[in-house]
């Protein structure tokens, strides 16, 4: 009589199932997500509002001047001004207050470039502080995106090396899977080797008994063989 298979996993297929690799496999796919550091940054600011905030009185009337005398509407007057002084005064219907060369209107002229000039010098120095603020808001601004870019790439890769870490996990356990499918495979073949023996050696020992028992106790076992089949 032949010795029925060993149904027992082969030796190298024992570490399939082993608990540490599995409890490996899971910490690494559910490694703790880190907190990433946020600059604190302060409000947004306006640097026009805040320059007109702290305006004084005489900046802005130099203000006011600077933006009067440089527009049309103050170019179209004086020119207007200017041309109705010449003409009456050459036309003479009115007694030549300022014949030509126009010495009064000269020295009118002077003093109004005289006055306007500083108006305007005084607009342009404040208008350039403000421009040297304006400039220094869009560096800080910069500065605060590009720390906030670095901390968002910084944060995208970790995100890539944690999503490689998950498929990694992903392919380990795959490859578990497989190899436990070719395990159960093994086991379920040697299921039916034994199957077979078992049968072989089934019918040998009937052959055998039938040899040494009388016909009516051979009978009584095909009998028996065959209630057990058909249930």
């Amino acid at each position: 009589m032949e010795s029925s298979a060993d149904i027992n996993p082969p030796s190298h297929a024992k570490g399939v199932f082993s608990r540490g690799q599995i409890q490996h496999t899971l910490e690494t796919i559910h490694s703790p997500f880190p907190h990433f550091k946020h600059e604190q940054h302060g409000p947004i600011v306006n640097v026009n509002e805040v320059v007109e905030d702290k305006l004084t009185m005489g900046q802005r009337i130099a203000d006011n001047v600077a933006s009067t005398v440089g527009s049309w509407r103050f170019i179209i007057i004086q020119s207007s001004l200017l041309a109705f002084w010449i003409i009456i005064n050459c036309i003479a219907w009115i007694s030549h207050w300022d014949p030509y060369p126009f010495i009064l209107l000269n020295l009118a002229l002077s003093f109004q470039a005289a006055y306007t000039g500083p108006f305007v010098m005084m607009s342009q120095n404040r208008q350039a502080v403000k421009d040297r603020l304006t400039a220094e808001n869009d560096y800080k601004t910069d500065v605060k995106g590009e720390l906030e870019i670095c901390h968002i790439m910084e944060h995208l890769d970790h995100q890539d090396s944690m999503i490689l870490q998950i498929v990694q996990g992903l392919q380990a356990q795959s490859q578990l899977i497989e190899q436990q499918d070719k395990l159960i495979l093994q086991i379920v073949e040697r299921a039916e080797v034994q199957h077979q023996q078992f049968m072989q050696q089934r019918e040998e020992l009937l052959k055998k008994i039938s040899q040494i028992i009388p016909a009516e106790t051979k009978a009584m076992l095909n009998n028996t063989s065959a209630s057990g089949e058909s249930s």
